[in-house]
């Protein structure tokens, strides 16, 4: 409560409002965020302003003007003739396929080292160390360009690929492969998809409450596969195949037709999902270390063996130690591919950059480049929280 201070007559007097702490909090507060505005203010009112002395206009019609330059890759079609706008979504689709690819790969690399890394075996748990500190301390942009030489010179050029039946090509342009092209009735096995994911989840949530009142397993994994895999495979067998096949062909000094892994995605990927795996690896261990090695005692003495109590008792409890870091991690490959321009990936780093060079429109190139990273930021940051509060132990 606020202080009151008594007068010489007796007589109480104001309350010295600067004593409370509450109102102090709020002061501050109040402060802090009229600082930022002006701040914002300050910014933002000189920069229009030197724009305007500059001649420079501000706002965003420049993403309707023809690019004039091409891509390497790109998951939408884009020509000469494409839009800016349409070249930066090109380079935003292509950051979040490397960012998508490279999630599930390090995660994997990752989990498999960290296990490794705690193996009894001594040459196993040796090579696991030594993958981890040597990837650790070699800058990602020397790997980077390190996997993208290694890449082009390891394969031929395009007339002398190495073909796989006539159907897969590996070249230093890539790796060539069959198109899928969907026909009238592919949607009827998309749905069939979608219903052996439903069967997929409805197996595992029978399995797991029939665990809890009876103590038996079920093959889950297994089970599940079968259901997603098996049931669009007989749809499509009874409905004729309704997929065709487009066969890459050696035209002139390139291959036409199919579908092209292009050589900078691959050494991004594997660049990338190989740096990240290391400091994944070294997580999953702490995690793991951090259980009380009683857990592991009493599985063995219930009849466990060591692969099922890693599955099933150490690595659910691991993983609320693990998640929170691990979600560092996965902010950190989002934002690391901007790197990936080194590698002449077309990413949106390298687009923006292009784009800012012919446009001369910087404010509005890094004021896009800035959302999209802090939109996919806050999206993986949510998604994480969510799944970490999930897994979290729940007092009763």
């Amino acid at each position: 409560m606020a202080e009151i201070s008594a007068g010489p007559s007796g007589h109480s007097a104001a309350i010295v409002w600067w004593r409370d702490e509450r109102k102090r909090a709020l002061l501050w507060q109040v402060l802090v965020v009229a600082g930022v505005i002006a701040a914002i203010w300050f910014i933002a009112s000189n920069t229009i302003e030197n724009l305007r002395t500059l001649g420079v206009p501000l706002g965003l019609d420049f993403l309707d003007f023809p690019a004039g330059f091409a891509i390497s890759f790109s998951l939408i079609p884009t020509d000469l003739d494409s839009s800016i706008g349409r070249l930066i979504v090109a380079g935003i689709l292509n950051t979040l396929l490397a960012t998508a690819i490279c999630v599930v790969l390090s995660t994997f690399i990752g989990f498999l080292v960290g296990v490794l890394r705690l193996s009894g075996n001594y040459l196993i748990s040796r090579l696991a160390t030594v993958y981890v500190e040597a990837v650790r301390n070699v800058p990602l942009l020397v790997q980077l360009l390190f996997w993208y030489v290694a890449i082009v010179k390891f394969f031929p050029n395009v007339r002398q690929s190495i073909s796989l039946n006539d159907m897969v090509f590996l070249s230093n342009r890539g790796i060539y492969a069959p198109r899928p092209v969907p026909q009238d009735d592919f949607s009827i096995v998309l749905v069939a998809l979608a219903v052996g994911i439903a069967i997929a989840f409805g197996i595992r949530r029978w399995a797991k409450r029939r665990q809890e009142a009876t103590g038996k397993q079920f093959p889950i994994g297994l089970s599940a596969l079968g259901a997603i895999l098996l049931l669009p495979i007989l749809v499509s067998v009874l409905l004729g195949n309704p997929v065709e096949w487009e066969l890459p062909a050696l035209q002139g000094f390139n291959f036409q037709g199919g579908i092209v892994l292009q050589p900078e995605l691959a050494t991004l990927v594997i660049g990338l999902s190989i740096y990240t795996a290391a400091f994944i690896a070294e997580i999953v261990r702490g995690g793991i270390l951090a259980i009380s090695h009683g857990q592991t005692e009493a599985a063995y003495a219930l009849g466990l063996r060591p692969s099922r109590t890693l599955r099933l008792v150490i690595v659910p409890q691991a993983l609320r130690i693990i998640v929170p870091p691990l979600t560092s991690q996965y902010l950190n490959i989002a934002k690391n591919t901007t790197l990936a321009g080194a590698i002449a990936y077309p990413d949106i780093f390298s687009i923006i950059g292009t784009s800012l060079n012919q446009t001369g429109r910087a404010v509005e190139n890094i004021a896009i480049m800035m959302g999209f990273f802090l939109l996919l930021s806050l999206i993986i940051s949510w998604f994480m929280n969510w799944y970490n509060r999930r897994i979290a132990l729940v007092e009763r």
